[in-house]
């Protein structure tokens, strides 16, 4: 009777240990989850805030009516696109197949702007306008907070990943349905920002 109840008692032990290791390995799951969807907020909160600025650029570039409408065209309609595809992906859908759409987005965006400074510098008077300087400025500064806020949510997409892909955790994420979220890969180009000392500097 002693050596069952000793057994039992150790089965009981051992049962309580992986009791409690599964319930810190679930609140860390979450934690990290979390983290990765707040990370992933911040990246749509940074390309929206470029999204605002753009009619507020292209408003002010059609006041000079040489500008290539061509041009301007091709950068509504991009944000339009990219848009779109943000709204169809959130924190709960961020596979690597749903980020490639969104980057590939977001990638014809910096396209069309990168095609709109270039043709700009044609125009004189319109890059000597004070506003348009300023939110080009403006742009530059949003650029460079978008490759910060991709490199943040990369980090937490790692942290994340490895610590429902590691054993024993996998057999857990599993049971509780964690599954791994998709690195942001970022189209060749498309994290330099715009080089405003190079677009407004003297000739």
């Amino acid at each position: 009777m002693q050596k069952i109840g000793g057994g039992l008692g150790l089965a009981g032990i051992i049962l309580g240990l992986i009791v409690i290791y599964g319930i810190y390995w679930y609140n860390s799951a979450v934690s990290l989850s979390e983290g990765v969807g707040g990370a992933w907020a911040n990246v749509e909160s940074s390309y929206q805030r470029r999204n605002d600025l753009i009619p507020n650029i292209v408003s002010t570039a059609k006041k000079y009516a040489e500008f290539e409408q061509e041009t301007l065209i091709g950068v509504i309609e991009a944000r339009a696109k990219a848009t779109q595809v943000a709204i169809d992906v959130d924190a709960t859908n961020l596979t690597e197949e749903n980020l490639a759409a969104f980057s590939q987005a977001q990638s014809q965006v910096s396209s069309g702007l990168g095609r709109l400074l270039a043709t700009y510098e044609n125009y004189p008077d319109l890059k000597a306008n004070e506003n348009f300087f300023e939110l080009i400025n403006e742009l530059e500064r949003t650029e460079n907070r978008i490759n910060v806020e991709r490199n943040r949510y990369n980090g937490a997409v790692g942290s994340y990943n490895i610590h429902i892909k590691k054993f024993p955790g996998n057999l857990l994420a599993g049971i509780f349905d964690f599954n791994p979220s998709g690195f942001y890969q970022a189209d060749a180009g498309s994290e330099k920002a715009p080089d405003v000392g190079d677009l407004f500097g003297d000739d």
